[in-house]
């Protein structure tokens, strides 16, 4: 049985939701599932972990969330490489461009990004379908 962490930020909620349902999705396949708040994760943390699913929504300039997200990220990139990480988040404007940076600099650190997935605004069933099939993948 794999050991998942789904890391995750939310400001209006949109991206726990999409969170729940990649957590739903690992736990349906048989992984052993902890859904974590990015204040609550560490670089340390990421090694008690199989793989890593993370969430955050675009902000501002299509950026990760800058307070809580981003430190945590940045201190974990030393621990991915190896691992299978999934990447999620929603987005109010733009293209989704954040998604495709994040995920490139997230294969950077020599992770293996088993797919990606993006909601407008509130995530629909098909976003949250999705979710729940990056969890099964990462199970």
């Amino acid at each position: 049985m794999s050991k998942l962490a789904v890391v995750f930020w939310s400001g209006t909620g949109n991206t726990e939701t999409m969170a729940d349902a990649v957590v739903e999705g690992a736990e349906g396949a048989g992984a052993e599932v902890e859904k974590i708040a990015a204040a609550d994760f560490s670089a340390d943390d990421a090694d008690n972990y199989d793989t890593l699913a993370f969430g955050c929504p675009a902000m501002g300039d299509e950026s990760l969330e800058e307070d809580e997200f981003e430190p945590m990220f940045e201190s974990v990139e030393g621990k991915l490489s190896g691992k299978k990480v999934g990447l999620f988040g929603s987005y109010d404007w733009g293209t989704g461009d954040w998604m495709e940076t994040w995920k490139g600099r997230t294969e950077g650190d020599g992770a293996e990004v088993v797919d990606t997935v993006i909601a407008n605004l509130e995530p629909d069933d098909g976003a949250l379908e999705s979710c729940k099939g990056l969890g099964a993948a990462l199970a």
